[in-house]
C-alpha cells in the first residue's frame, strides 16, 4: 500500500521554479525520509501536501485520496508537526489537545478515548496539567505527535521536527517517532538537512535545488559512493559556472 503518491508536482514563485516535475511515493508503514540542503524545495513541499498551497502542476494522493479532487479526505489523513511549533503556550498539554480534538469535531468519549491513549503513547501521562511554555523542547515535539495523531491519521508528516532541539533531544526524538512506525505501523515521511537523522534501511529521497536527485533504500544509494555523506555531496553538488 501506499501512504503518500507524487506525481509531476511543480510549483513557482513567479518566474522562480521552486518544484521541477517531482514524483516518488511513500510506502505505508515505513519511515521515508526526504533529505535535501536548505533551498532544496522542502518547505515547498510540505506547504503542497498540508494546502497551505495550491496545487499547480501534477497530482498528489493521500491514502488514495486525490488532495486536488477530495483535499478533506486526504487532509483528514494527514497527521502534521510543522518546523514552527504551533501549540499554544499558555494552555496544558491536555488543554491543547482537547483544543485539537474539538476542530476535528470528536465526539467527548472518542476525544476522551484518544487523549487518553496519546499521552500514554508519548509518555505524557504525568505531564498533562502542565503549561507547555513549561516543557523542555523534546516534551513539546512529543505533544504535537500526540495532537497530530489524534484523529488516526494513514500518514505522519514531520516537517524538520528537530529543528532549534539539542543534539541528545534530537536523538531521542528521531528514535521516538522510529519506535511508532515499527511498533504501530506508522507511515512517517521524515523532512531532514541532516544527513545523521537517516538510517541504512530507511526509504530516503533527496531533493535539490527542487528535482528528486535521488529516491532508494538509504544503504543502496550509500554504496554507490562508499558512505551516504559522499553520495549526498554529490547529488547536492552545484554545478560549475559556465
Amino acid at each position: 500500500m501506499t501512504a503518500l503518491q507524487l506525481e509531476n508536482v511543480g510549483f513557482a514563485y513567479g518566474a522562480r521554479q521552486a518544484l521541477h516535475d517531482v514524483s516518488f511515493s511513500a510506502a505505508a508503514g515505513r519511515f521515508t525520509a526526504l533529505l535535501g540542503p536548505n533551498g532544496a524545495g522542502k518547505s515547498t513541499l510540505i506547504a503542497l501536501l498540508t494546502r497551505l498551497y495550491d496545487l499547480q502542476q501534477g497530482h498528489i494522493q493521500v491514502a488514495g485520496y486525490s488532495l486536488r479532487d477530495q483535499p478533506r479526505k486526504a487532509l483528514r489523513r494527514l497527521g502534521v508537526v510543522f518546523q514552527q511549533s504551533t501549540l499554544d503556550l499558555d494552555l496544558s498539554v491536555e488543554q491543547n489537545l482537547r483544543y485539537h480534538a474539538a476542530l476535528h469535531g470528536m465526539p467527548r468519549k472518542l476525544a476522551n478515548d484518544r487523549i487518553e491513549l496519546e499521552l500514554d503513547r508519548q509518555q505524557l501521562g504525568e505531564r498533562r496539567k502542565t503549561k507547555v511554555r513549561e516543557l523542555n523542547g523534546g516534551h513539546r515535539r512529543r505533544v504535537e505527535i500526540a495532537r497530530a495523531l489524534l484523529h488516526e491519521p494513514s500518514l505522519l508528516l514531520l516537517d524538520e521536527a528537530s529543528a532549534g532541539l539539542d543534539p541528545a533531544s534530537r536523538q531521542a526524538l528521531n528514535n521516538h517517532v522510529r519506535q511508532l512506525c515499527r511498533d504501530e505501523g506508522m507511515s512517517v515521511l521524515w523532512t531532514t538537512h541532516l544527513l545523521d537523522e537517516i538510517r541504512a534501511d530507511d526509504d530516503l529521497l533527496i531533493l535539490n535545488r527542487g528535482n528528486l536527485a535521488a529516491e532508494g533504500r538509504a544503504e543502496v544509494l550509500s554504496a554507490v559512493d562508499g558512505s551516504l555523506e559522499q553520495a549526498f555531496s554529490r547529488l547536492t553538488r552545484q554545478p560549475a559556472a559556465a
